[in-house]
Order: C-alpha cells, then sequence, then structure tokens
C-alpha cells in the first residue's frame, strides 16, 4: 500500500489549482519579507545617524547596517526620503574633525569657524544626515571675513559610505520567491498537460 503510494501519483492526483493558491501565498510571503527586510534597514541606517549626531559608537552601527545590508536583498540604501549620494554621510562626527582641526591652528580661521558652527546650529535645522550644515557655515563664512571655508587636510570621503544590497539572498523572502515560482512553474506544466490530455480525448 504504501510503495504505491509514490511522489508521481502524490503529484499527479494534487490539484492544478492548489499549486496556483501555493504559489501565490508563497510570492505573498515574499512580499511582506522583503518589506521587513526594507523596514529593518530603514531603522539600522537611522541608528548610524544617531551615532553620529550623539557621537556615539559609529563604527558599530556601521557595522550593523553594513552586514544587514551585504545579507538581505530589498535594503538599497538609497531608498525612501534618502536620495542624497553616497546615501551614509557621516556629516557631524566630519564636522567635529574639521572644528577641532580649526581649533587647534587658533588665530583668525579656527576663531571664525567656531563662530559658524555655533551660529548654524542655532538658526539652522539639519537634515537628516546633517548635510545642511556645511552649507551654512560656508554662507556665515562669505559674509563674515574669510570668503572661502579655510582648508582643512582631513579627506571628506573617508566619512560617506554605501552599501549594495544583493539581488538575491538566502533568507526569507528570497527562499519564499524560490518556492513561489517552483510552484507557479508546476502548476503551468501541470495545466499545460491537462489541456493536452482534453484535447487528445476530444479527437
Amino acid at each position: 500500500m504504501l510503495k504505491q503510494m509514490n511522489s508521481p501519483k502524490i503529484f499527479s492526483k494534487f490539484p492544478v489549482w492548489g499549486l496556483l493558491i501555493i504559489s501565490g501565498c508563497l510570492f505573498l510571503v515574499s512580499a511582506v519579507a522583503l518589506r521587513t527586510n526594507n523596514q529593518n534597514m530603514i531603522k539600522l541606517r537611522e541608528a548610524v545617524f544617531v551615532a553620529d549626531e550623539k557621537n556615539g559608537d559609529i563604527e558599530g552601527a556601521l557595522k550593523n547596517l553594513r552586514e544587514y545590508v551585504y545579507a538581505h536583498m530589498n535594503t538599497d540604501l538609497a531608498a525612501g526620503n534618502n536620495a542624497v549620494r553616497p546615501p551614509i554621510q557621516l556629516k557631524y562626527t566630519y564636522d567635529r574633525l574639521v572644528q577641532a582641526e580649526l581649533a587647534n591652528r587658533g588665530g583668525e580661521e579656527g576663531d571664525l569657524y567656531t563662530k559658524a558652527q555655533d551660529y548654524c546650529e542655532r538658526t539652522r535645522p539639519n537634515g537628516l544626515s546633517g548635510r545642511n550644515r556645511l552649507d551654512c557655515v560656508q554662507q556665515y563664512v562669505d559674509q563674515h571675513g574669510l570668503g572661502q571655508m579655510p582648508e582643512v587636510s582631513i579627506p571628506e570621503d573617508l566619512y560617506k559610505f554605501d552599501f549594495a544590497s544583493p539581488r538575491w539572498s538566502a533568507d526569507l523572502a528570497g527562499l519564499s520567491l524560490v518556492f513561489a515560482f517552483i510552484f507557479l512553474g508546476l502548476f503551468l506544466i501541470k495545466f499545460g498537460v491537462g489541456l493536452v490530455i482534453d484535447k487528445k480525448l476530444q479527437f
């Protein structure tokens, strides 16, 4: 009795529309998982911006974000309202380093830059990554003396990051998507075979 219940017979007795329903459910699971991946990325990205602003554990926050993005699909860092390129810009960290360098110089450059920083912190709301502050400082410097931003030796590109999200990942979103296509393929095969058999019976 058990020998007769082999996989081909089970497959042949399985309702053809059941395969389509299973495929649809798996596509739905994949869509929900993809959305969850993106939401988790946004939370981790926000943690980087908060750590940057508060001078917290920036390295740890970046590590968590990088590892998550590399391991999950639909985690493009530039998605949503954060369209700046590169999407991660540690402006607060960079500004703190620039301010420290100029303050160590003393003289007119250091004093003017410190005043510009204080003014912009009071009068200008910063964007999500603090990228509006340098424009404000530049404008203040233009209006109050030096005519241009003091030159610093700190490379700005060292504080800009982007991490690539994979096209497919072996998580819930990726695996459910694969099985959804498998069941969809089985449905199409079985449905096509059924049409061929029906046509032959009609003749």
